[in-house]
């Protein structure tokens, strides 16, 4: 037991002042020298046990105090640390718990600093949505990742590069795939740029989707992928080579501040190089007019899956040209919104999509089934929405699945031009009544009510109860 020894100097240090006393009257108290003392309080020398039942006894400490660590105030500067604005300012988690041992009132004081930057942050994004909503552009905006700018181009624009669905349609007539689009790409890797597609079992390629190895000139493509989700990653790398011109120039015009963001945006774009390539733009416009938007026909049409038919929806705004303008926005089942895109840029002014009662939410509970709504925003607008889930790269037994859901939705006044629209056509479904997100919204009585809204005070009311968690005036 002698041999246990315990570095906690900042906490003795802070014992010392709080009681006021030097190191000289503290170290004749303990029968230690003063220069010892000095080396426990800087870490240089340990709390040997003798010396903590020396401290527990003179000055009543809690050993267990002195023994711990400052787990809770570690744990929340962990948080603080983690946010983008901050990340990378620690090159361990070693200074976090010398901060917290050594200034926990410090450390305490950051937190509080640090939650109240949060909530003003998300005051001023909810003052931004609401000025938005008005017709009021706005600069306000949170701590900016390059992936946030990237998103926040191309949520705000059509979903359409010109130069790319074209040279795209281009390619396409020149491979003249027939119904192997999958074979005449891996045919034209092969013969004009040397790349052979091979497939790898998980355990040979267990993190990634797809990797190009420049030296042995070969695509890897992982096992885990679907047949639909392999030829996404074959066209893009084909789309790379083929249409790298053209992604170039759409990349340029972006006008994005950092290579990073070039980066993130250049795999976007030949993420759309790929769906124009497997569905060309004449044919896949031709086909959704005279399925009428049925996602599943297109998806069969174009040996695709639900979700890239459903994509390429949002990109029919050809001038001349045009379909009907979808967005479509996907989540995660703890809510998170992945990705956001839209025809006309989405519709966030009208639609938002933060709304709890939005039928995505609901697929979760039911894994491949198509949910029809019509939904009505509290200014008396109208959408047509249909959401399905989606399944991630086939999990292994020990693994959990990893699946989101796509809500893909279009103004109400095309239902008749939407085979989905016969839901909902004649009073067949009522309208759901939705907002834009919580802190928007002034409807009352909402169940799903999940904020109160900023526009609004609270009904704080010792008599009357409301069915919403949050009352208002």
């Amino acid at each position: 037991m002698a041999e246990n020894k315990i570095f906690a100097g900042p906490k003795v240090r802070r014992i010392r002042n709080g009681l006021g006393l030097t190191q000289m009257a503290m170290a004749e108290a303990l029968e230690i020298s003063p220069s010892y003392l000095n080396l426990i309080e800087r870490n240089q020398r340990p709390l040997t046990v003798q010396l903590l039942l020396k401290l527990a006894a003179v000055y009543k400490v809690d050993l267990d105090e002195l023994q711990g660590e400052a787990g809770g105030l570690v744990r929340d500067l962990r948080e603080v640390f983690a946010d983008p604005l901050l990340a990378g300012e620690l090159p361990g988690e070693q200074e976090l718990i010398e901060v917290a041992e050594a200034a926990p009132n410090a450390a305490s004081g950051i937190l509080k600093l640090y939650r109240a930057y949060r909530e003003q942050a998300q005051r001023l994004s909810d003052l931004a949505g609401l000025l938005a909503q008005e017709g009021h552009d706005t600069s306000i905006s949170a701590t900016r990742l390059p992936a946030d700018e990237v998103r926040e181009k191309l949520e705000r624009r059509p979903n359409f590069f010109a130069s790319i669905e074209d040279a795209a349609e281009a390619f396409h007539g020149r491979l003249s795939p027939g119904d192997d689009l999958a074979g005449a790409l891996r045919h034209w890797l092969r013969k004009e740029h040397g790349i052979a597609v091979r497939s790898l079992p998980v355990h040979a390629m267990p993190n990634l989707r797809r990797r190009y190895d420049r030296h042995s000139m070969r695509l890897f493509l992982s096992e885990r992928l679907t047949p639909f989700d392999q030829l996404r990653e074959i066209a893009m790398e084909a789309s790379q080579l083929a249409l790298n011109a053209e992604i170039l120039a759409e990349l340029d015009a972006l006008s994005l501040s950092s290579r990073e963001a070039r980066r993130i945006a250049r795999f976007e774009l030949a993420r759309y190089a790929a769906y124009a390539l497997m569905m060309p733009y004449g044919a896949f416009l031709s086909a959704a007019q005279r399925a009428r938007y049925d996602i599943d026909v297109l998806r069969a049409r174009f040996s695709v899956s639900w979700e890239h038919a459903a994509n390429r929806l949002t990109m029919l705004v050809r001038p001349g040209a045009t379909g009907i303008p979808f967005f479509v926005m996907e989540v995660d089942s703890a809510g998170n919104r992945l990705r956001r895109a839209g025809a006309q840029g989405f519709p966030q002014a009208r639609f938002g999509g933060g709304c709890a009662k939005l039928n995505v939410h609901s697929a979760f509970a039911q894994p491949g089934q198509v949910l029809v709504d019509a939904a009505e925003m509290p200014d008396g607008g109208a959408f047509l929405l249909i959401s399905r889930t989606l399944e991630g790269p086939q999990a292994a037994f020990n693994e959990r699945v990893r699946r989101t859901a796509l809500l893909i939705g279009c103004d109400f006044a095309h239902r008749d031009e939407v085979v989905y629209g016969q839901a909902v056509a004649g009073g067949g479904l009522p309208a759901l009544a939705i907002g834009t997100a919580c802190r928007l919204c002034e409807r009352q009585g909402c169940l799903s009510r999940a904020e109160p809204p900023v526009t609004r005070p609270l009904g704080l009311d010792e008599m009357v109860t409301g069915l919403s968690a949050f009352d208002f005036q």
